[in-house]
């Protein structure tokens, strides 16, 4: 299996601590082997040095030149549409699942027990008769 997901410059990541937690940025520049410099434009984030144990590499990356400034990094996620790119992955649709379950109310969660228990039995119902039936067919 050969690694992918290199630092680079135009790099899309996603931050994983702080205040900027869950907000995508892009890799400006690299300042040292454990730091980079980011900028989310259409996300929020403002220019800044972040660790590399902060971040989480995406696959995603977008062609722009070192130390590109911030409207034109805008203008370069927004005709790429990176944040669009990104929710359709598994990993982005993972974390809104996450967040989603993680706001349940508590009546929320007694009917998705329910619906579950309720699902569990018409599938077991339905393999109780395919079973019956494979059985007594003989083979």
């Amino acid at each position: 299996m050969v690694f992918k997901k290199f630092v680079e410059v135009g790099r899309v990541v996603l931050i994983t601590y702080g205040e900027d937690a869950g907000k995508l940025a892009v890799v400006v520049d690299i300042v040292d082997h454990n730091r980079v410099l980011i900028d989310g434009p259409t996300t929020g984030v403002t220019r800044q040095s972040i660790s590399f144990k902060r971040l989480s590499l995406t696959p995603l990356v977008v062609k722009i030149p070192a130390l590109i400034g911030s409207k034109a990094l805008s203008a370069v996620v927004a005709e790429e549409d990176i944040v669009g790119k990104f929710g359709q992955t598994a990993w982005a649709k993972k974390i809104q699942i996450r967040k989603t379950r993680a706001e349940l109310s508590d009546f929320n969660r007694f009917q998705l027990m329910v619906a579950k228990k309720e699902r569990r039995a018409i599938v077991g119902k339905e393999f109780a008769k395919l079973r019956t039936a494979y059985l007594k067919s003989g083979k």
